[in-house]
Parts: C-alpha cells; structure tokens; sequence
C-alpha cells in the first residue's frame, strides 16, 4: 500500500519535502494557506518561472505528481492521522501516514508608541503587499528592527522604486559579527554583498511614529543620538519567531522554543516529522536541506547523505542568532498607553502586576482576541518573560459550520 505522506506548508521546506517524498514513491498532499505555492519567501514567484533554487524546486514539483491543495488551513486534528482543512469550499479532511510540518515562521512585533497608525507594517508584510500590487515608487520608507529580513526587504523595496531612508538595526556591530562567518561561506558572501549599498544603522531602533491618522514621521534613537525622518511608510519587525500552533496541537514536543526533533527530522509524535523554521530560524538553506530529509525519512528512504549539508545550514542560524541577539533596552519601548495587545485594546499600563501570560489573558483579555496571541504572544513573552499559552481548536477564527465540518470525521477503512 502506498505511503500517504502530508506536508503543511509550501515554502521551501514544504516543497523540499514533497518532491523528495513523491521521488520516493509515496503519494504527497501538499497544503498551504496561501493561494499558490512559494511560502513568504518565494511569494508570487509561481507562476512566473523565475530563476534560481525558486524555479528549479517549482518545476520539481510540477513533475512530483504530488496534489496540491492551496488556499487552505488547518483547523484542527479530529484524530491521529487526519487534520481538518478549511479552504474557499469549505471544510474537508485529510488523512496521512506520515505527516511533515514546514508550517514557518512569522515576524515579532514589539509594540511603540504609534505602531497602530496606518503606514506602520511587518517588514515581510510591506514586502509581500508590494509583490501583491501596492505601488511604492518614489514613497519614502523606514525599515526598522532586527535581523537579516530587514535588510532583504529594504533591497526588494529600493528595486521597486522606493526610497529606503534607513534602515534601523537594533544589533550594534551585525557587520562586525558577521563578515568573519561569511567569508567561509562564498556564496552567502556573494548574496550579501548588495545590501552593502543600502543605509544601515546599527545600534538604532524606532521610538515613536508619528502623523495624523497616517504615519508621517518616525523617531528613531541612535548611536549619534535622536534623528526624526519624514516617511511613508515603517516597515519593522524584530526577527521570526517559529509558528508551533499545529505541532503543538500534535502534541510534539518543544525545546528552546522550537520543535524538537532528531537527525531525522522526527518529532516526539510517531509519524510526524518537522522542517524549516519551525525547528529553528535559519533560512531557505535550511529549510531546503531539511526539508529534503524530512521528506526522504517520511517515505523511509535514506537521507544521510543529506546531514552535511543541514548541519552547516543550521550552523549558520546560530550565527544570525546571535549577531542579532535583542537589547534588553527594547523592552523600556512601550509607553504606559501604548497596546500591546492590538485585537483586544490592552495597554502596557493594564499589564502591569501581572506574573504570569494566564492571568493577564484570563484578567485583562491579552491574547484573547481574533489572532490569538499570534501578534502579541511573542512581544510579551520578550517583554515580561510569560511563557506563551497553548493552543485550541479551531486554530484560527472559523465559522461554527466550518468548524464542525473539519472536526466530522470520515469512515475509518480499517473498521468494518
């Protein structure tokens, strides 16, 4: 009987481990809540056969034969071995033997005064409603925060005719930190090289943005001392935090704020294995290299000739961990009225007594609003330590029907 093999996520991870595990010979269900294949990294890139790891891995996919099943989300896990979708159709389930979770990462936003006016948006989100339309030609944009996005998004936006006044890293020396590492690594060495025009201020960090029903001006602090820049447009995030909803929902076990798994790629659940930056943030290099195994081991085929290159992949995600560490100053960032918690308006001040995440959601509704903490979660466990709540079903916002449609379980064959 062919192995039925289900991978969630469709970034480089997920499409990693859907090709190797249809090569193997398994029959693959590939799901994504976007509409096409890609992930955030290679978002929109699709349908245009683009070239690069992108394209050769795309049309890897087409000739997999593996089922694709896009525009849809996971909601919920009736039992082992099946997971409930909510799609534009409405709800289904998927059964597996094997399942391979590439489920990403998303960003961290740590709230500031001003970081609800229109104009302030995640980094990756600037990006990706650029690639999804937005014209940004000629407008003036400030990219603030942490890590290796920053800088990948404020080169795509400059491409597109933007004008990228600054771009903000909290970490002090990223350059210093990193060069060493990169010239052991001639071609991330070659990839790095044209953010090097780009007008990075390290050692700086937003602190209030300001305008009158838009963002009109961005208050930044910095080594030389306060700088106010006119702007558009702040795109800001402060590094990737790993989407573990699902895998924790599994019941798969979390370690270091990552999913556990072993060489492998295994997690502690029998049959469910994980890849990408859910197991740690590390980048496409990673993603891939796991991913490959993740898809080899879910169809029992070997995969270790694939370890060296994962283990060099992971080696450099602790390099990026690292040299952008975040500044415990950040967390002096909200004011008392500042929100933290956007969906359910609470602010700092309303926070404050709290020893632990479950009384402040049972107390003052932190986390309890449409995203589920998912924007907030990972703000006050930097903030004030709390250690973020488990999930529940449904995992995101669903009507009752749909809910109740992807908890409906099907005949079990096994069962007379």
């Amino acid at each position: 009987m062919t192995e039925r093999v289900l991978v969630v996520g469709a970034g480089p991870a997920g499409l990693a481990a859907a090709v190797e595990a249809a090569g193997a010979g398994c029959a693959v269900t590939l799901v994504d809540a976007l509409p096409e294949p890609g992930g955030q990294v290679w978002r929109g890139q699709w349908s245009h056969d683009p070239a690069g790891p992108a394209g050769a891995w795309f049309r890897a996919l087409r000739a997999s034969g593996a089922e694709l099943r896009m525009d849809r989300r996971v909601v919920a896990a009736p039992r082992p071995g099946l997971l409930g979708l909510v799609g534009p159709d409405g709800a289904e389930s998927v059964a597996y033997d094997r399942l391979v979770l590439a489920t990403g990462a998303r960003e961290r936003f740590l709230p500031f005064p001003g970081w609800t006016l229109p104009g302030v948006l995640g980094a990756g989100g600037l990006q990706a409603l650029v690639k999804g339309g937005l014209e940004i030609r000629g407008r003036r944009v400030v990219v603030a925060g942490s890590g290796p996005l920053l800088l990948a998004v404020a080169a795509y936006l400059r491409s597109r005719g933007a004008r990228v006044l600054a771009v903000a890293e909290q970490a002090p020396r990223p350059r210093r930190a990193l060069l060493p590492e990169l010239l052991l690594r001639p071609r991330l060495l070659a990839r790095a090289l044209p953010f090097l025009a780009l007008p990075l201020r390290p050692g700086s960090w937003v602190t209030r943005a300001e305008g009158e029903g838009q963002l009109q001006r961005v208050r930044l602090r910095t080594p030389a001392g306060p700088r106010v820049l006119e702007a558009d447009f702040l795109a800001c995030g402060f590094g990737l935090v790993p989407c573990l909803e699902l895998a924790q929902l599994l019941g798969c076990g979390i370690r270091d704020g990552v999913v556990a798994v072993d060489g492998l790629q295994r997690t502690t659940v029998p049959g469910v294995l994980a890849a990408g930056e859910a197991t740690g943030i590390g980048g496409a290099d990673k993603a891939l290299a796991e991913g490959r195994i993740a898809g080899l081991a879910a169809a029992g085929a070997p995969a270790g000739h694939l370890a060296g290159a994962a283990r060099r992949a992971r080696a450099w995600g602790r390099v990026l961990e690292a040299a952008f560490a975040l500044s415990p100053e950040l967390r002096a960032l909200p004011a008392p009225d500042t929100l933290v918690c956007r969906c359910e308006e609470v602010p700092a001040a309303a926070l404050e007594g709290f020893r632990r995440g479950r009384d402040a959601r049972l107390h003052a509704r932190c986390g309890m609003g449409l995203c589920q903490g998912r924007t907030c979660g990972p703000a006050v466990e930097f903030l004030y330590g709390w250690a973020p709540g488990g999930p529940r079903q449904p995992l995101v916002p669903v009507s009752f029907a749909d809910f109740a449609g992807a908890l409906a379980l099907p005949p079990d064959p096994e069962r007379p």
